[in-house]
C-alpha cells in the first residue's frame, strides 16, 4: 500500500466508464452515486467491503478534485477500468479522477499528516491506507492533473463479467 508515481502496468482493459462532473460537491456526490451503480454492474454489489472502500475511494479523489482541482467553469473527469479477465473471481479497478489544475498536487500522506484538531485533510490518507496502489502523473490532453487509485476486490454472483 504505498505511493507509485509509475503509471499502473500494460493490463488488457476490459470495461470502462467514464463521465465529466461539475467541479461542485455535488458533481463530487453524483460521481460516488453513479460509480456506485457501474461497480454493482461489474460485480461488486452494494454493501459488500469491496464496492464500499471504491465508492469511499471514489469520494476522496472527486472531493480532493472540487476542492483543490478547481478552476472556475471547468469540470472534472471520472474515468473507471476494469482491469481483471471476465471470467476472474476478482476484479482489479482503476480509478482515475482527472481535474484542469496542475500547480496544486497530492502531497505524500505520511508527509502532511493533519493535526488532532482539523476537520479536513485526511483524504489522502484514506486513500493511501485503502489503495493498493496509487499515484498522480500530469494530465496527458490539457492542463490538470489526474490523481488515480487500483484496488482489487473479489466478485459475486455468476454474472460477475463487467459489461
Amino acid at each position: 500500500m504505498n505511493r507509485t508515481e509509475q503509471p499502473a502496468p500494460a493490463i488488457p482493459v476490459h470495461s470502462c466508464f467514464t463521465l465529466r462532473f461539475s467541479s461542485t460537491p455535488r458533481g463530487a456526490r453524483l460521481a460516488r452515486r453513479l460509480c456506485g451503480e457501474q461497480l454493482d454492474s461489474w460485480g461488486v454489489p452494494y454493501g459488500s467491503e469491496g464496492h464500499d472502500v471504491l465508492s469511499l475511494l471514489v469520494s476522496e479523489l472527486a472531493t480532493n478534485a472540487v476542492t483543490h482541482g478547481h478552476v472556475a467553469g471547468r469540470d472534472f473527469r471520472v474515468h473507471l477500468l476494469a482491469l481483471s479477465a471476465p471470467a476472474a473471481q476478482s476484479l482489479t479497478v482503476r480509478l482515475e479522477v482527472t481535474d484542469t489544475r496542475g500547480d496544486k498536487l497530492p502531497a505524500h500522506a505520511s508527509t502532511s499528516a493533519p493535526g488532532p484538531a482539523r476537520t479536513g485533510g485526511r483524504g489522502l490518507f484514506l486513500v493511501e491506507g485503502l489503495a493498493d496502489r496509487w499515484g498522480c502523473e500530469p494530465r496527458p490532453d490539457g492542463p490538470g492533473k489526474t490523481v488515480w487509485a487500483e484496488y482489487t476486490v473479489a466478485r459475486y454472483g455468476p454474472s460477475a463479467a463487467p459489461s
